[in-house]
């Protein structure tokens, strides 16, 4: 019987590995519909407390991403509504879906933030068909409105000029601008977790926001109210910016997907690994910046116990299988054999 050569063992033990990985990743795509079906968490603007906390989303977490339909996104607005069918849903510690999604669908790192309202064109003109250039409002819509190239008009085709807008949750309904207090009394309450000074609420307020198309408003739990979409949206709002400029409402062909099931702390070995070189595409990973100290203890903890488990387990087994009846048998048998042999 030929003894299998070191290499040999190594080369069959690093397929295996790679077979089971395999299995892994495919396993979690049919699960989620989405590739790569997770993602890590690089930032600090959706954590709920400064120790992390398994629920909430901290920097180094891993994320399921499911392939979700734009249609079926519950917004802050919606599940925090009363009257609305979704009252009640919340994800990662509040009301509503943390979506992931391109700025502007620009390159760059994807943003995973919650999603706040949705506005939904109500009032339609239709446009000149015959301009050609893609982002003149004046000249798509000569008779007044905003030029939503991705929106349906009422003669059916694509592109549409917006008189007035509705958001589903709130009490705003063919609004030709929108303004909402998220106070608890005009709609459900969000907290800004910031002292009012100044004239600044402590609450969210949408104020005289003329959307430049339909979409869906996003924020950061963290980022005490200075939502994705800008200063033309909530009073000192900075926004994200991409290659295009601050994010607009996120659009369905934005959407990477849904922020599904957290795996927390394993991807801070990501973060690690990848430092604080720049992406393949320009954006400088922060590394463990944001990485709460307690995730580094627990990963520790995991990785220790992915080692030691398994040679407890065999201990523990080894003991088990020499205390059985089995194994008394076998040891009474080899004794009667030497015996017999001796003889």
């Amino acid at each position: 019987m030929t003894q299998s050569s070191p290499a040999g063992n190594l080369l069959r033990e690093i397929l295996l590995a790679g077979a089971m990985i395999g299995i892994l990743v495919l396993g979690l795509w049919a699960h989620t519909g989405s590739m790569p079906p997770l993602v890590v968490v690089e930032s600090s603007s959706m954590i709920h407390d400064i120790d992390g906390e398994v629920g909430s989303i901290d920097a180094g977490d891993l994320i399921l991403v499911k392939d979700s339909s734009f249609e079926s996104i519950v917004t802050f607005a919606e599940a925090s509504d009363s009257t609305d069918s979704s009252y009640g849903y919340d994800m990662h510690g509040m009301a509503g879906d943390v979506i992931i999604y391109q700025k502007n669908g620009d390159a760059g790192t994807p943003i995973i933030h919650r999603a706040i309202l949705r506005v939904e064109p109500s009032q339609t003109l239709t446009p000149d068909r015959n301009v050609t250039e893609e982002d003149n409002n004046t000249m798509h819509c000569p008779d007044g409105g905003t030029w939503d190239s991705n929106s349906m008009d009422q003669d059916g085709d694509l592109g549409t000029c917006v008189l007035t807008w509705n958001v589903p949750g709130t009490n705003v309904s063919d609004q030709e601008k929108i303004t909402i207090h998220f106070d608890g009394v005009n709609a459900g309450y969000y907290d800004c977790k910031r002292m009012a000074h100044a004239n600044v609420e402590p609450f969210l307020v949408v104020w005289d926001w003329q959307p430049k198309h339909a979409g869906i408003m996003t924020l950061g739990d963290n980022n005490q109210c200075s939502v994705d979409q800008g200063g033309l949206v909530v009073n000192g709002s900075s926004g994200v910016h991409s290659e295009s400029g601050v994010a607009g409402p996120v659009r369905s062909e934005w959407l990477i997907g849904v922020a599904g099931g957290e795996i927390p702390w394993l991807g801070s070995v990501k973060l690690m690994v990848s430092g604080t070189e720049p992406t393949a595409n320009g954006d400088i990973s922060p590394g463990t910046k944001f990485v709460p100290e307690s995730s580094f203890y627990y990963l520790v903890t995991i990785i220790g116990g992915i080692l030691l488990i398994p040679l407890v387990l065999e201990r523990v087994l080894k003991k088990v299988m020499e205390s059985s009846p089995e194994a008394y048998q076998i040891k009474l048998e080899q004794e009667l054999f030497d015996h017999s042999s001796e003889e």
